[in-house]
């Protein structure tokens, strides 16, 4: 499975302020140990940054890409600086992200064509988050469409369902594993698809975030996922991502012989109300 780093990002105390001091030490740290970690990716998550973007974000690819041998995924609304980091990006980029919002879906498709980079297409509108898979089906369909307009081949598109915390819409666990497996059936070659992993277990207690996230992780890739942004410093995980999905059969055994991962695949099957005391 694909791993994309997200530790490079704004909302880091310490990455926060290396960007705005430019003090590239931590920076290329963090690169490095994530690349040691067995990312595929780095996420180089920048926010809107309505200030200073493009001479922030062309810094930052530079100062990675100087440091490690591995493409980007660069994450930020502000698509002037989306621009300056794909000039400056050496090889194909991945962009995160465009959206089935019209304005951001044609603005950021078009700079996927232009600089032949992968693309990021978030299943969501203007209006929010779709409520089951279906709606999500409609976007990504819309997004696919839109990429050929721009030039941009199929091969070149992740689809992203969307996850939400468990704890707090336990039943749109299952839509958007149902969404990847939808994906996978809107085009041949089958689209790529990814999620951002931690978000299943946002809100939850620190003892239960890796057990969701790793049987949430194996349960998607049984539908179908190709990649995920994750902290590849998370040892377990990230040695799990890495074998997946070659040991699957394997991963999906242990779910069914331990009882708090059990638990985890019921909570997610919406078979076992979701609790924050679940593993006792």
């Amino acid at each position: 499975m694909i791993i994309v780093g997200e530790k490079i990002n704004v909302i880091s105390k310490e990455i926060g302020a290396a960007m705005k001091a430019r003090d590239p030490e931590p920076i290329v740290e963090m690169a490095k140990a994530q690349a040691a970690g067995g990312a595929n990716y780095l996420d180089i998550n920048i926010g809107p940054a309505s200030k200073d973007g493009p001479q922030l974000m062309e810094w930052l690819v530079e100062t990675v890409q100087s440091a490690v041998d591995l493409p980007l995924s660069l994450d930020t609304t502000n698509a002037e600086a989306m621009e300056a980091g794909l000039k400056v990006h050496k090889g194909p980029a991945l962009i995160n992200s465009a959206s089935g919002a019209p304005d951001r879906m044609h603005t950021m498709l078009a700079l996927a064509g232009k600089y032949n980079a992968n693309v990021i297409g978030l299943t969501m509108t203007a209006t929010g988050i779709p409520r089951d898979a279906n709606e999500r089906m409609v976007i990504a369909y819309d997004i696919m469409m839109a990429a050929a307009e721009h030039g941009v081949p199929v091969e070149n598109i992740f689809l992203d369902p969307l996850i939400l915390p468990v704890c707090v819409a336990q039943n749109q666990a299952m839509e958007a594993i149902e969404a990847i497996r939808m994906f996978k059936q809107l085009s041949d070659p089958p689209l790529k698809t990814i999620v951002g992993l931690s978000n299943i277990s946002n809100g939850t207690p620190p003892e239960t975030k890796p057990v969701l996230d790793r049987v949430y992780m194996i349960m998607l890739v049984e539908a179908g996922l190709d990649a995920a942004i994750m902290d590849p410093l998370e040892e377990e995980l990230a040695a799990v991502a890495r074998s997946l999905p070659q040991d699957l059969a394997e991963t999906l055994t242990e779910l069914q012989n331990r009882v708090s991962l059990s638990r985890a695949v019921k909570i997610f099957h919406n078979d076992m109300l979701y609790a924050h005391s679940f593993m006792d």
